[in-house]
């Protein structure tokens, strides 16, 4: 779908809401980095700044996302609230996490029959966490992953003596440091105060006993952090402000309109470049053995021809009909012993452009996209696989809207805090090894 057929579905959702319509959508291609960052929030207000007025009466947000910082859903609700006298989120399929603390600031939120919400309990990761055996990642630490411990040592064991309790405690910091430890607990304490904040701004008659209880449900007491919350459950069970009965011609536009992303994102094929990789073509490449290699008995070396035959050659009238000349294969460098050469195979290259996040109003669309190049490794013991990843480049690409006919101009912009998840400064490599084949 062009970008003006695109802009036509964003008119069609406005003029059936009576809103203005922005989008922000990240990838959830598989194996593709891509999280709500804070870079976006100064993008989307270069969008807020081509509204129409301000305040405009009606602010809808078209949200997708698997989630991301735990700061930017607050940043972007306060920037609604001061862009719009009334925001709401349309949720064509998933909007988890941080994604779900927007809607949860929203007026209004418009669920698709296949949208789903997700609990808001964070994951968190700092220097101090446990590391990925294997692949040196950092992983990430489920606040409520930490709780469910004490309350399983607690209830599920039945330990309530205060020593025993040390030494439960005493096993999971022996496991997690406890620097990480207290980093639970504090971004535990600021995601709820976040949730508090973010619904105390349409629901300020509301008391605090209801809000704690709506913060709770979302936090704690959906138990698992990928726990999919369809629209039903979020109405009557949560108490959300969700809008079910949505009209058909609304339902339609905003499922081909994430249709649409979800093409651009290549959100239905996995990312794998090491499969990539092993799918090219081998080119040997023949290399000079290491010294240390070299037999230590004298090698006879050819020698070059001490005279040049002076016999004239004869040259036939038809050049046409002279034969073609032969391109033998590459073959050890003149005057080099082959026995000191061996074939090895030369490593195997591919450079990708990943795209990570989209903000797009009418007249303006964001793009966040990444260009890396990975590259196999040669040299490896027998069964050993591995691939070497450089970061070319990254940042922000904007494309003013085009009347039909013309092509947009993108322009280039590069925050210094460009997406979470692409933080690899360019020229930059990751070493990631594989494990070995079976």
């Amino acid at each position: 779908m062009s970008r003006l057929d695109r802009v036509k579905l964003i008119r069609q959702i406005e003029e059936i809401r009576g809103s203005t319509v922005l989008c922000y959508l990240t990838s959830l291609r598989p194996n593709v980095p891509s999280q709500m960052s804070d870079d976006a929030v100064r993008v989307m207000f270069d969008h807020l700044l081509r509204l129409p007025s301000r305040p405009v009466p009606k602010l809808d947000i078209f949200l997708c996302s698997n989630g991301g910082s735990g700061t930017v859903p607050w940043r972007l609700v306060s920037l609604f609230r001061e862009f719009a006298k009334s925001f709401g989120v349309l949720v064509p399929y998933r909007a988890y996490s941080a994604a779900s603390l927007i809607a949860l600031g929203a007026d209004e939120i418009v669920m698709h029959p296949f949208a789903e919400l997700g609990p808001i309990d964070p994951s968190v990761s700092n220097d101090f966490n446990p590391v990925e055996q294997g692949t040196g990642k950092r992983l990430g630490i489920s606040v409520e992953d930490v709780s469910a411990y004490i309350n399983f040592v607690k209830s599920g064991v039945g330990i309530s003596h205060e020593d025993e309790l040390v030494k439960a405690v005493e096993i999971l910091a022996n496991k997690v440091h406890p620097l990480a430890l207290g980093n639970v607990e504090r971004f535990l304490s600021q995601s709820r105060m976040i949730a508090k904040k973010i619904l105390r701004t349409h629901m300020k008659d509301a008391d605090e006993h209801t809000i704690k209880e709506l913060v709770e449900n979302m936090a704690s007491k959906l138990y698992f952090h990928g726990h999919p919350i369809n629209r039903q459950e979020a109405k009557d069970d949560l108490k959300l402000k969700v809008k079910t009965d949505i009209a058909p011609e609304l339902e339609t536009a905003m499922w081909s309109l994430y249709l649409d992303y979800e093409e651009e994102f290549e959100n239905q094929s996995i990312f794998n470049p090491a499969a990539d990789l092993a799918a090219m073509p081998t080119t040997p490449q023949m290399v000079p053995v290491p010294v240390q290699a070299m037999p230590m008995s004298p090698q006879p070396l050819p020698m070059a021809p001490q005279t040049v035959p002076t016999t004239p050659q004869t040259v036939p009238e038809n050049p046409q009909a002279m034969p073609a000349p032969s391109h033998p294969t590459p073959g050890p460098p003149q005057g080099f012993p082959a026995a000191l050469l061996q074939v090895l195979q030369a490593p195997k290259v591919k450079t990708y452009t990943l795209l990570h996040a989209i903000v797009e109003s009418a007249p303006l669309t964001s793009r966040c996209t990444t260009e890396r190049r990975y590259q196999s490794l040669t040299g490896l013991p027998p069964g050993q696989v591995a691939i070497q990843e450089e970061m070319l480049s990254q940042g922000w690409s904007h494309s003013e809207e085009a009347s039909e006919g013309t092509p947009s101009q993108p322009s280039l912009t590069e925050p210094a805090d460009a997406q979470e998840a692409t933080k690899t400064p360019p020229g930059r490599r990751a070493r990631r090894s594989l494990p070995p084949k079976e």
